[in-house]
């Protein structure tokens, strides 16, 4: 588990920065990165073509199939490279915390789950005239919580 800790938290650094450049450039360009750069070097679609190996009307296609986000990571990579660029990519949990967001994501994952397993046994509960009240069942969603995230992360991953 140590080892598992270790890597969220050198994941969540990486992270923050990613989250920063995120938060700054919100949208690409509307005209997609492709083209922007092209016309910012002063590239024709033509020119363009030649480097990539293709026509000018494959690149008017790559061009719109970015902005419609149709287009691979492997054309997008040429593509940059083409015109001497980089491709960076990231994938940045939507929910971001500040501190430790990957292991909150893991949390509120396994709380969720939690919710969902004890409130299912209160309805039932209840039905029967067994109903345990409010504190009661904040304290087992804590520690069924607390049992999940002590178990293997890989099965809070198996439903929605």
């Amino acid at each position: 588990m140590k080892s598992q800790q270790l890597k969220l938290k050198q994941l969540d650094r990486q992270i923050e920065d990613w989250e920063a450049i995120k938060q700054k450039y919100k949208h690409p360009p509307r005209s997609g990165w492709i083209k922007t750069l092209r016309k910012a070097f002063g590239m024709t679609a033509e020119q363009l073509g030649l480097r990539l190996g293709v026509t000018r009307g494959r690149i008017v296609q790559l061009e719109k199939a970015e902005i419609e986000d149709a287009i691979t990571l492997r054309t997008l990579k040429k593509a940059a490279t083409a015109m001497d660029c980089e491709l960076i990519y990231a994938i940045v949990p939507k929910k971001y915390f500040h501190k430790n967001p990957l292991e909150n994501i893991i949390q509120m994952k396994a709380k969720k789950i939690a919710k969902k397993m004890v409130r299912g046994v209160s309805h039932s509960m209840s039905l029967e005239n067994q109903s345990i009240d409010k504190k009661q069942e904040e304290e087992q969603i804590k520690e069924l919580t607390q049992k999940l995230l002590e178990g293997s992360h890989k099965k809070l991953w198996q439903n929605k």
